[in-house]
């Protein structure tokens, strides 16, 4: 970790989210991926001028409330009467906009149909007063793949559980496998008690901010932090505290991840790293990668690296079919 970076806030809302999980590519690809050691930015609309291929698009759920998605195509279609290719699907973290996944956009984008999806409350999407429950985000997540098939589900920090509570209350059937990036999965060791929301009650903005400069190793440029900083204090505050307070207890998580029937990777920083080898003593069949110098965000401190991982991945798993 930088030493000029603040842990703090990183180290809060990691125990926090714990705590929430126990309380309750080809040539082009590599060319592109390679050009990627961090994004030129990681606001939407900076992604429109990046690639015309990206476009930001609308969804109404179950309940009428308005989400938000980016999505890039890639240039070449499937070959008729070929396996569908799979679609990729990248869920953010705790009040984080899809907009973090720009290097995912820009880069996987180029093989695959790529989709960011901005949760309620997040990013661009409908602020609503309700739903910010696991079984509503779930449900959320639901109506976004409903009409989708052979999904690679990326999720990141709380969408880790977001995604997992997903699988328990509708299945795999969608999903040709599933990517959880750094949060933990109630494997042992359990984790440590946290004051993190009572800090955001405290004092929300600095605390917010300083979660976001935490979450990278190297530091971002200001404009950057600002926007995140901004997205994330979008959410009213009980809302995202909410999002903090899933009554799953930590035997809950283990178990769906445990009884998933689809390839999994388990994509962390060092402090998953027991966790890691839990999982790999329950489930041998699960891919376990650990990035060492990354903060919390290491698909943006790391992207050429975390694109090749899953192309690579993605790639090999040509004989799975979604039904």
């Amino acid at each position: 970790m930088d030493a000029t970076m603040d842990p703090f806030g990183r180290r809060k809302l990691l125990a926090a989210l714990s705590l929430c999980a126990g309380a309750g590519v080809g040539a082009r690809l590599a060319a592109a991926a390679a050009t990627l050691e961090r994004p030129s930015s990681i606001d939407a609309t900076d992604l429109s001028e990046t690639s015309a291929q990206i476009a930001k698009r609308q969804l109404a759920t179950s309940d009428g409330v308005r989400l938000n998605l980016l999505e890039c195509l890639p240039s070449t279609p499937t070959k008729a009467g070929a396996l569908p290719d799979p679609t990729i699907v990248l869920l953010p973290g705790w009040c984080m906009p899809a907009s973090i996944w720009s290097a995912q956009l820009i880069g996987l984008g180029e093989r695959w149909r790529t989709l960011a999806l901005d949760p309620r409350g997040q990013g661009d999407s409908e602020i609503p007063p309700h739903g910010y429950t696991a079984d509503r985000r779930a449900d959320d997540l639901h109506d976004v793949l409903a009409e989708r098939e052979r999904v690679v589900l990326v999720a990141w920090s709380l969408g880790v559980l977001e995604a997992l509570h997903y699988v328990r209350r509708y299945g795999s059937k969608r999903l040709l496998a599933l990517v959880l990036v750094d949060n933990s999965i109630g494997e042992p060791p359990a984790p440590k008690p946290s004051d993190f929301i009572e800090q955001l009650r405290r004092a929300r903005s600095p605390t917010v901010e300083r979660f976001v400069r935490s979450m990278f190793a190297h530091p971002l440029p200001e404009p950057q932090v600002t926007h995140l900083r901004e997205c994330a204090l979008r959410m009213p505050l009980e809302s995202s505290i909410a999002l903090l307070s899933y009554p799953m207890p930590r035997e809950y998580w283990r178990a769906v991840v445990h009884a998933f029937d689809r390839p999994l990777a388990y994509v962390i920083t060092p402090r998953y790293r027991e966790q890691s080898q839990h999982l790999l003593q329950a489930r041998p069949a699960s891919r376990v990668e650990i990035f060492e110098q990354a903060g919390h965000a290491l698909f943006v401190d790391e992207a050429p690296r975390f694109n090749r991982y899953l192309t690579a991945w993605i790639d090999s798993l040509s004989v799975w079919s979604s039904s």
